[in-house]
C-alpha cells in the first residue's frame, strides 16, 4: 500500500529528479532524489517533509561517514582497457543470455512498470532485451530503441563538462561559487567541487513545498535554472561547506550555470558539442522547455502529482521537464546510453586519463563523487522522472556495462515511505523499478550490485 497522507487519505507528494543506482549514493526523485549508485531516497523520491538530505545517491545518510575502504581498486587498468572489436559487432553467449534473460524477466515481474528495456555490454558481445509494454492503453509494445526521460543521469553529463572545462584552464574544481553566480550563502567558500560530489550545504529545490506545490498542481509548468535556484538559495544553508553529503538539485543547477558562464554558450549546446556528438550520440536529445518526446518514446507512469492514486497512476509522459534542467532533463535512448555508460567508466572518449583518475578516485571510497557514485567497483547514476526511471552503471572490474531504462517510478514491495500500488504482493524488498531490474541483472553476471535499501 502507499504511504498516506493523515489528513487527505491521498499518497504522499513527493518529486523525484534522477539518482546514481548504486548502494550508499543518492538518487534524486525526478532528478530530486536519485542516487549516484543505488537507491533513491523513498526510492527516488524527495517529499517535502522528507529531512533535509534525504539519501544519497548510494543510498548514504546525509552526514554519515562512508567507508575508506577504495571502491574501485585498478583506476589506471580501468582507464587504460580498450574495447575489443566484439563487445559491439557480437551478441553474448547463448548460455549467458538465458540467465540474464531469466534475471531480467523475474525482476520486472516485481517491478510495478508497465514496460522495460535492458541492456548488457562486455568484452564478449551486447545483449539488449525489451519487456512489457511502452503504451498499456494502446497495447504498444516495449520496444529496444525507443526513447525515455532519464533523470538524474543528466547530472553526470554536466559534471563531465565542468571537469572537460577544467582540464581546459577555464576553470578549478577549488573556484568558489560565488565567483560565477551571486547571491549563493557561503558562495565565497562552498567550491564547485563541493557543488559536484554533494557536500556544498545548498538546499535542494525540489524538497521544497515553494516548488512541489506548483509543479504538482500544474506539471505544464516552465521552470527556468533562475526561478529553481530562488527556491533552493531561499532554504539555504543547510550546513557549513564540506561537512555532510546531502543530495542537491540545485548544486547541479548551479553548475549548469558555471557552464554558461565560462564557455558563453547555452548548456545545451556545450552538451551537444563536447559530449553528444563525440561519442555519436544520435537519439540523445535535451528537450529544454518542450514536453515533447521524439519518436518512438514509452508512455510513463508516476504516483507523484496531485492526480494521482496508488489505483490510478498518472500518465506523466508531457510533464513539462524544464524543472530538471542540468540536474536531470535530458532524454536518451539504450543504445546511446551503452556507448555513454562505458565512456563515463572508463573516461574514453570524455576525459584525460588524469582527469578520470581523479574522477574514479571517490575520497571516502563508496559513495558519491565528481557527479557520480560508486559501490564495490559499479560506478554510474540512477535517474528517475516522473514516470520514468533509469539505471546506467559501469562494472570496473570486468568492463561491462548494465543499462536499465523503465517507463515507471513507482516503487514495488514493502515500502514504509515510497509510494506503491495498491495492494502489491511482488515482493517484500522495497526498490524502483530500474534498480530492481539492475541488482538482479548484476547477479546474473557474477558481481551483484548491492544497493542501499530504498525506503
Amino acid at each position: 500500500m502507499a504511504r498516506r497522507d493523515d489528513t487527505t487519505g491521498r499518497p504522499t507528494r513527493a518529486l523525484a529528479l534522477g539518482s546514481v543506482a548504486v548502494a550508499g549514493l543518492l538518487a534524486l526523485s525526478a532528478c530530486g532524489s536519485d542516487t549516484p549508485a543505488g537507491q533513491t531516497p523513498v526510492n527516488g523520491t524527495l517529499t517535502p517533509s522528507t529531512a533535509p538530505g534525504g539519501t544519497a545517491p548510494g543510498g548514504t545518510t546525509p552526514g554519515t561517514a562512508i567507508s575508506a575502504d577504495a571502491c574501485v581498486t585498478d583506476i589506471e587498468g580501468v582507464i587504460a582497457t580498450q574495447p575489443t572489436p566484439e563487445s559491439t559487432s557480437s551478441d553474448l553467449p547463448a548460455d549467458l543470455v538465458s540467465e540474464l534473460d531469466a534475471a531480467a524477466k523475474t525482476s520486472f515481474t516485481q517491478a510495478a512498470a508497465p514496460g522495460a528495456i535492458v541492456g548488457v555490454r562486455t568484452p564478449e558481445g551486447t545483449w539488449t532485451a525489451a519487456y512489457g509494454e511502452a503504451d498499456p492503453d494502446a497495447g504498444t509494445p516495449m520496444e529496444v530503441g525507443m526513447h525515455t526521460r532519464i533523470g538524474s543521469v543528466t547530472k553526470t553529463f554536466t559534471g563531465t563538462l565542468i571537469l572537460q572545462l577544467a582540464e581546459d584552464g577555464k576553470l578549478s574544481l577549488d573556484d568558489t561559487i560565488g565567483e560565477y553566480v551571486d547571491g549563493v550563502p557561503n558562495g565565497d567558500r562552498i567550491t564547485l567541487r563541493q557543488l559536484a560530489d554533494m557536500t556544498s550545504g545548498v538546499a535542494s529545490y525540489t524538497r521544497s513545498t515553494q516548488f512541489t506545490d506548483t509543479y504538482f498542481a500544474e506539471p505544464e509548468t516552465v521552470f527556468t535554472p533562475e526561478q529553481l535556484l530562488e527556491v533552493g538559495l531561499s532554504e539555504s544553508p543547510l550546513f557549513e561547506p564540506g561537512e555532510q553529503f546531502d543530495y542537491s538539485n540545485t548544486n547541479t543547477v548551479l553548475l549548469g550555470m558555471v557552464i554558461e558562464e565560462v564557455t558563453g554558450k547555452p548548456v545545451e549546446t556545450v552538451f551537444e558539442e563536447q559530449i553528444l556528438q563525440p561519442l555519436e550520440l544520435t537519439g540523445s536529445s535535451w528537450p529544454g522547455d518542450s514536453p515533447e518526446m521524439p519518436e518512438p518514446y514509452a508512455q510513463g507512469f508516476t504516483l507523484q502529482g496531485d492526480a494521482a492514486t496508488p489505483d490510478n497512476p498518472s500518465n506523466a509522459t508531457n510533464w513539462n521537464p524544464a524543472w530538471g534542467w542540468t540536474a536531470g532533463e535530458m532524454i536518451s535512448t539504450m543504445d546511446d546510453l551503452l556507448v555513454y555508460g562505458r565512456a563515463l567508466g572508463t573516461g574514453q572518449g570524455l576525459l584525460d586519463p588524469e582527469t578520470q583518475a581523479e574522477r574514479l578516485s571517490f575520497p571516502d571510497g563508496n559513495g558519491y563523487g565528481i557527479a557520480m557514485g560508486c559501490i564495490d567497483g559499479w560506478v554510474g547514476h540512477t535517474g528517475e522522472l516522473p514516470g520514468y526511471n533509469t539505471s546506467v552503471f559501469y562494472d570496473t572490474t570486468s568492463d561491462t556495462t548494465v543499462i536499465v531504462q523503465v517507463n515507471s517510478d513507482i516503487s514495488s514491495g514493502d515500502c514504509p515511505e515510497s509510494p506503491t500500488l495498491i495492494d502489491d504482493p511482488r515482493t517484500e524488498v522495497c526498490s524502483a523499478p530500474a534498480t530492481r531490474m539492475f541488482v538482479e541483472l548484476s547477479k546474473a553476471l557474477g558481481h551483484e550490485f548491492t544497493p542501499n535499501p530504498a525506503r
